[in-house]
């Protein structure tokens, strides 16, 4: 389910100009820089994007979850930093910096369009941009 549900993601909506786009934004997340930028005056928020990103790294070295492969057909969009996949990082510490910063629509909204980002690229499955967005939240309740 979660292959077909990325097959569909990755093959519906797609433009040479959202593609950019997307990519583009996603860069803005690798290893959280966004919302380490956006914290850089805020303790908790700092804090709990590098939990995030430390506890992210730790499980998916555990879990060992290769990238989706979805075929010559569908390759990947976007290039990556680790070949592991679960969870997302991009989600994990989207949803840390969001929360701890102070959530609301904006933050919220920024973290959800990060997160979908993985989908649309093809680079995550929903599996992985789900279990990102709740160790996310997790560590933020937790800093």
């Amino acid at each position: 389910m979660d292959r077909a549900l990325l097959r569909l993601l990755r093959t519906r909506g797609h433009t040479a100009a959202l593609d950019r786009a997307a990519a583009g934004y996603a860069r803005l997340g690798e290893n959280g820089a966004i919302w380490l930028v956006l914290s850089l005056r805020n303790r908790r928020s700092l804090k709990a994007v590098l939990i995030a990103l430390a506890a992210n790294t730790a499980i998916k070295q555990v879990v060992r979850r290769p990238r989706p492969d979805l075929g010559a057909d569908l390759p990947p969009l976007s290039p990556t930093i680790s070949s592991l996949s679960y969870p997302s990082a991009h989600s994990a510490t989207s949803f840390a910096g969001a929360g701890a910063l102070g959530g609301g629509p904006l933050l919220y909204g920024a973290a959800t369009v990060m997160a979908l980002t993985r989908l649309y690229l093809g680079v995550h499955y929903p599996s992985d941009v789900v279990a990102g967005v709740a160790l996310g939240w997790a560590v933020e309740k937790l800093a």
